[in-house]
């Protein structure tokens, strides 16, 4: 894609060489080495780690806003879609100077710096590293155990094939909107269909989960020929789709909108209406050769994700799903201290009032002296013994 296309799409204008191996890209916040561009990331495709690259810095301008302040997770394929990967969560040492960084304390007392991708420079040194798509958390980094979204992930068990997908996210969609929260849907680009609704921050990541727990097994009851809300995976019915919860859980992620993802195609997490879910889109209706013209034309579709406005207040509803807080499905891994806003709640809660404001307390009933107690008559003293008498 040349300069000009990126243009359309509001981009930065970053046009790679395709003739050089290793290029430097100078940014705003700094330089950034992009090296191996000419290595086959897609050798089927002809794609290259370089198109991988011009692919991110073309839809930086409509990404960058779903990642900003946000945790990073690290999934590298340093040798393409089909090799192995690894997960990285914490920014190496060699990292450049201008990356800034997340510290997040887990449950085992580890504390990681994930990296955050808040502008262009630092999203094409993540994908340089590797990576193919993205792993963004769902909170931001000043409250890491208060997301700004709730989510489902249709994910198919053995059997189901994607039209069924597609008649699940609606069922979905649709008990959403009888609780009037607005959902927004995009394919996973592997095999399913990611649903999010944006919601006010305040809940804590275990509220969010515990009422999508709920929402789903309410689904599975319903609908029960469609849908499964089973946790084991032994235990899921054939050709059902999962109904997946669990993923609202703290510390995990889903790839990201707009992702490219590590399949045979380079099929992309593209977001859709439902309308189109209705008529019947496929997966691979959405690669990295042909997305492009897709979001120059309709912009981001999930630009209300990343508005103030209209977010749902998730307490309306949480009478569905009480918190459990010994539930032991779910995951081990939150922080074991509270976040900077339970500290300030559970502060505010322990202050007393000022005195003026205070009731009188009720004087109790003076419980009655005991009596003193009887002191016993001394002994009199002993008589001097009488000195013997020496013979």
């Amino acid at each position: 894609m040349s300069a000009a296309r990126a243009a359309t799409i509001g981009g930065f204008g970053i046009d790679l060489p395709r003739d050089q191996k290793n290029v430097t890209l100078r940014t705003k916040v700094g330089e950034v080495q992009l090296t191996n561009l000419d290595k086959p990331f897609w050798p089927e495709l002809g794609v290259t780690k370089g198109d991988l690259l011009q692919y991110y810095a073309d839809v930086a301008p409509l990404l960058l806003p779903h990642l900003v302040e946000r945790p990073m997770v690290m999934k590298r394929y340093p040798h393409g879609w089909s090799g192995e990967f690894f997960f990285m969560k914490r920014t190496p040492e060699y990292a450049p100077d201008f990356i800034r960084t997340c510290r997040v304390l887990h449950d085992s007392g580890n504390v990681i710096d994930f990296p955050l991708v808040n502008d262009v420079a630092t999203l094409l040194w993540v994908i340089n590293l590797g990576c193919i798509d993205l792993n963004p958390w769902y909170s931001r980094c000043d409250d890491t155990d208060r997301p700004d979204v709730l989510h489902f992930d249709m994910d198919p068990v053995p059997g189901a094939d994607f039209a069924r997908v597609r008649h699940a996210a609606l069922l979905v969609r649709d008990a959403l909107d009888a609780l009037g929260m607005k959902s927004y849907a995009k394919t996973t680009g592997s095999k399913g269909i990611h649903i999010y609704v944006p919601i006010v921050r305040g809940p804590t990541q275990k509220d969010v989960w515990t009422f999508a727990k709920s929402l789903a097994q309410v689904l599975d009851q319903r609908h029960p020929d469609v849908v499964t809300a089973q946790y084991r995976k032994a235990k899921r019915p054939h050709g059902r789709v999962l109904v997946d919860y669990n993923q609202n859980a703290w510390g995990q992620t889903l790839a990201g909108v707009y992702s490219v993802r590590p399949t045979p195609r380079a099929t992309v997490s593209t977001p859709v209406t439902w309308d189109e879910i209705e008529a019947g889109i496929e997966i691979e209706d959405f690669r990295i050769d042909n997305v492009r013209d897709r979001f120059a034309a309709l912009g981001d579709l999930w630009k209300p994700l990343t508005q103030a406005k209209g977010r749902f207040q998730l307490e309306q509803v949480m009478a569905i799903g009480r918190p459990t807080p010994r539930d032991s499905t779910y995951p081990s891994g939150a922080p074991r201290e509270p976040t900077k806003t339970a500290q300030r709640a559970a502060t505010s809660a322990k202050a007393k009032p000022e005195p003026s404001a205070q009731r009188p307390a009720k004087a109790k009933p003076k419980r009655p002296a005991k009596p003193p107690a009887k002191v016993k008559p001394k002994r009199p003293a002993q008589r001097p013994a009488k000195p013997r008498r020496r013979s």
